[in-house]
């Protein structure tokens, strides 16, 4: 693509050199660059890609964008290469990626869904409701990214910087998905990651204190003001009526148009007769003016919620209430509230809970349906904040039954010292419990000491199916361990 093309739609630029040049690969990462690619130097957290200008040189860069504050005196850029300032980076980056890849968002319907907790799990149910349906559906979010049933690997984040998002879109027009649903993170939004995605739809989960640091927000202001930007990018909106932002997101967001979900509250899907049980979730729920029974083997409060925001999206598109029923019975989300298969009938739960909130949300949840013990396996990983272990500890001994400390990721530190440190937070209740260093014995402790009427929690790894340990994963499928087990149990 001829670089003055590229540019369209980044304001208040200054250039120098030829804008004639045919662009072959736009590039943030000096590393990737090849002969014919525009880089573009972003100032991150770690790294500031002004100092990578020459290496990008070196590998065959024939543009450069940096920053206008950029010394320029200090930066080596050949006179044979075009440079071009602007105010912001990354932003631009985000403009270049729409334009360099052809505004692939524009040629599907997409779905954005926000929220501190709840994302994953709704974007899976959204899937497997619309591929019910008879469309098909692109999924991008934490845990990987596909095509239908063709996972095109793993996530390095929640939601991709916006090259990579772009490409994926790419990929995913390329294929002719009818829909692309995904995370979208308050980072992505805060940094621009989804600048210039054209969104059908947006769903707001809910809201709780996270992501308050020096990489990410400095406040929870800052934290809602991200997440409140979505609703700027759409015009139909899906809220959670039980949620304090809930006024708040409808109030600031005056061009969009909000259907609401809830529990509690009074709202245009509003979930009754609630059971929960130890392996799913089943509830009535007014849908094209009918009382409908829905049920999700996902057990816990919270997968009603995620359901009803599903259901509610799915009603705007005109899905039948058959496919929405359909899509959400046997939904399974790799390591979120996971129920491990087993002919023993016994709950064995497989979650990515690994901070003292997402793990307290959890084995809370649990405690309110479960007739036995509730039984909590985790740890900590290592190289990591180390003030949630104590708080960690201390959630699973005020809520849970017993718990078995174990390793986590220790990665390069050691696993006992982790262990030593949530312990601290544990002896400040009087929760039943015991270290067990090695995790797979620690599964197996918990298995051998349950019973039909309880359940265990195998919490902090979720999806994961490696364990890091002086930086090398080793593979660890909790899935494979439990059925191993039970395997043996059957002797």
């Amino acid at each position: 693509m001829e670089l003055k093309n590229l540019l369209k739609g980044i304001e208040n630029i200054k250039t120098k050199g030829d804008l004639g040049l045919e662009i072959k690969k736009v590039e943030n990462n000096s590393k990737k660059v090849i002969p014919g690619t525009l880089f573009v130097a972003v100032k991150g957290f770690d790294f500031d890609g002004h100092d990578y200008i020459e290496e990008a040189v070196k590998n065959g860069a024939v543009a450069i964008m940096l920053d206008i504050s950029a010394d320029l005196k200090k930066i080596k850029i050949p006179s044979d290469i075009t440079v071009i300032l602007t105010a912001n980076t990354r932003l631009a980056l985000a403009i270049l990626a729409c334009n360099f890849f052809g505004n692939p968002s524009k040629q599907f319907k997409l779905i954005g869904i926000t929220g501190t907790k709840g994302k994953t799990t709704t974007t899976y149910m959204i899937k497997s409701i619309l591929e019910k349906a008879g469309y098909k559906v692109g999924l991008i979010g934490t845990i990987a990214n596909y095509i239908g049933d063709n996972c095109l690997g793993e996530s390095n984040r929640t939601t991709p910087e916006s090259l990579e998002l772009q490409e994926l879109f790419y990929k995913m027009a390329k294929e002719k998905v009818d829909y692309v649903v995904m995370e979208v993170s308050s980072q992505s939004l805060k940094l621009n990651r989804v600048y210039g995605c054209n969104f059908d739809y947006a769903i707001f989960t809910n809201f709780y204190k996270d992501h308050i640091s020096l990489k990410e927000h400095s406040d929870m202001e800052d934290y809602f003001n991200s997440k409140l930007k979505l609703f700027s990018m759409t015009m139909r909106g899906f809220i959670n009526a039980d949620d304090f932002k809930c006024n708040r997101i409808k109030s600031n967001s005056p061009k969009c148009t909000f259907s609401t979900y809830s529990i509690d509250n009074n709202s245009d899907y509003l979930a009754k007769d609630i059971t929960i049980t130890n392996i799913s979730v089943d509830f009535k729920v007014k849908i094209q003016g009918k009382n409908e029974r829905v049920k999700v083997n996902i057990p816990g409060r919270y997968s009603v919620y995620n359901a009803l925001s599903a259901i509610a999206l799915a009603d705007a598109i005109g899905i039948k209430i058959e496919k929405i029923k359909e899509g959400l019975e046997n939904i399974t989300v790799p390591g979120r509230n996971e129920l491990v298969p087993n002919n023993k009938e016994l709950a064995i739960m497989i979650d990515y809970a690994h901070t003292a909130e997402s793990l307290s949300n959890i084995l809370q949840a649990v405690k309110t349906y479960t007739k036995g013990k509730v039984i909590c396996v985790f740890g900590c990983g290592g190289d990591r904040d180390k003030t949630k272990r104590p708080q960690m500890g201390e959630v699973a001994g005020r809520i849970a039954d017993y718990s078995i400390v174990t390793s986590d990721n220790p990665r390069t530190e050691a696993p006992i010292e982790i262990i030593n440190e949530i312990e601290d937070g544990i002896k400040k209740t009087k929760g039943k419990y015991e270290i067990i260093e090695n995790r797979k014995e620690a599964i197996k402790k918990a298995i051998e000491m349950m019973t039909k009427k309880d359940i265990v929690i195998l919490a902090g790894k979720g999806h994961e199916t490696y364990q890091e340990i002086n930086g090398e994963k080793l593979p660890f499928d909790e899935r494979e361990i439990v059925k191993e087990f039970l395997k043996e149990k059957n002797k």
